[in-house]
């Protein structure tokens, strides 16, 4: 999508902490406290994390994070506005994410979502991202808090 800019942040912002309310938002309904994964907004800002901001006609609109462990990368915090969803931003981002991967040497990219999350499964999948089993930290996790995650990678 033209005119959409890409900008790596290195601190939390307002625009940051209202994109991620959003997405906490939407991610309040259907999962119990133990079953949201998700990275706070000090842990996005770990030296191991890497968190990009997506602006269009200046404004923040999407946001999302890769996070560099043992062997692959996971996607943190992925999140388009629905009023910019379809409109190739999220995609921006994640080419972005995945570039960054892909300079690093890695050849693994992983993300956790909700199987109530369609939206974004749909998205990953189109991208081509593949169903796999659970990863790092949640393949130690108790049954319940994993059972409604839905587990996805790409090899390049």
């Amino acid at each position: 999508m033209t005119g959409v800019v890409l900008e790596r942040a290195t601190a939390s912002s307002a625009e940051i902490v209202a994109l991620l309310e959003e997405l906490n938002r939407a991610l309040d309904v259907g999962y119990a406290p133990d079953q949201k994964h998700a990275l706070s907004v000090a842990q996005l800002f770990q030296p191991n994390i890497r968190f990009f901001v997506a602006r269009l006609d200046g404004g923040a609109v999407a946001c999302g994070g890769i996070g560099f462990y043992d062997g692959y990368v996971e996607l943190k915090r992925m999140y388009a506005a629905p009023h910019v969803r379809g409109k190739g931003v999220a995609k921006a981002v994640l080419q972005r994410l995945e570039a960054e991967a892909r300079d690093a040497g890695i050849t693994a990219v992983r993300i956790e979502t909700g199987n109530l999350q369609t939206e974004a499964m749909r998205f990953y999948e189109r991208e081509g991202y593949v169903k796999c089993g659970a990863f790092g930290p949640y393949a130690a996790m108790p049954p319940n808090a994993i059972a409604t995650s839905v587990f996805y990678e790409k090899r390049f």
